[in-house]
């Protein structure tokens, strides 16, 4: 067997979620949704345990903020600010010291990468293939993993953040959907110093800003927010879902403004390769006091 073709090994499919899998579905979704179902895998709680320091030889991991007890027992939808292919690792640690276990949402050329994608799959990720049809499937897989307890981390944005000023950008509605529909508590976690580790464009640059970030060893701050306040919507009334869209993208930009004190303006931290394409939702971390 090649090194392609390895994988851990995968729990069974409970019976109950069999009928969720139709013949035209893709081979990894009925893997997928077992995963969902199960605990967290026990390598992924040691590695999160045991490795987690290796992150710190690129930066300082700053944590503050916490998720209450109550919350860290049931299902979690955690909201983040996306800002850079680094900061997976970071809210992952970060997470675990406030006591969370993530199943990050990846994109699906991740998850398809031999050796890292297997087991990135087996911790729990949730394969989003994004722009195609099968982008369906991994809301099926999100929907299990949260009636299962799980805490999910997703991304409101979809991607790596554009806007000019680095502040979050409104982000769509699929996260507000899922937490009105389920009643899911949604955490915001805001972070800021992934950025500066490994650059947007995908060339030996990447390599460049890494060395670079060993050697000056950023500051890579995450916080833990309070719940959004979500209870005076409903899911299928209109317009619910889009003032969800903006309370969890305010307060994400909330989280964000002791973060980035330093440079509310713009980034200190410039990366050329970034396009500048789209407008964050409260520019300059300004976020109008009517919004819960």
């Amino acid at each position: 067997m090649s090194l392609r073709d390895w994988r851990p090994d995968t729990p069974p499919l409970p019976d109950h979620l069999e009928q969720l899998v139709k013949d035209d579905d893709p081979e990894w979704f009925a893997r997928e949704l077992a995963i969902a179902a199960a605990p967290p895998w026990w390598f992924w709680r040691f590695v999160l345990r045991r490795f987690s320091w290796l992150v710190s030889l690129v930066g300082r991991v700053e944590v503050t903020g916490s998720v209450p007890e109550e919350l860290r027992n049931g299902p979690l939808l955690l909201a983040a600010n996306h800002i850079g292919d680094f900061d997976p690792f970071v809210v992952a640690v970060a997470l675990h010291r406030v006591g969370v276990m993530p199943r990050i949402m990846a994109t699906g050329g991740i998850i398809s990468a031999p050796v890292a994608g297997p087991l990135l799959e087996r911790t729990g990720a949730i394969r989003v293939e994004r722009g195609t049809e099968l982008a369906r499937h991994a809301v099926r897989v999100t929907e299990v993993a949260l009636v299962h307890g799980g805490h999910v981390v997703a991304y409101p944005e979809g991607r790596v953040g554009l806007a000019a000023d680095g502040w979050p950008e409104r982000g769509r509605t699929g996260m507000a959907r899922m937490a009105l529909g389920m009643g899911v508590p949604v955490i915001p976690v805001s972070q800021w110093g992934a950025h500066e580790v490994l650059q947007y464009g995908n060339d030996w640059g990447k390599l460049r800003t890494l060395a670079r970030a060993v050697v000056r060893r950023p500051a890579l701050k995450v916080h833990v927010g309070p719940p959004v306040l979500l209870d005076d919507l409903q899911m299928g009334r209109v317009g619910d879902a889009n003032r969800a869209r903006y309370r969890i993208a305010a307060a994400i930009t909330r989280g964000l403004v002791p973060l980035r004190a330093a440079e509310r303006d713009r980034p200190a931290f410039v990366d050329p390769t970034r396009p500048t394409t789209a407008v964050s939702a409260f520019p300059g971390g300004v976020v109008p006091e009517d919004v819960p």
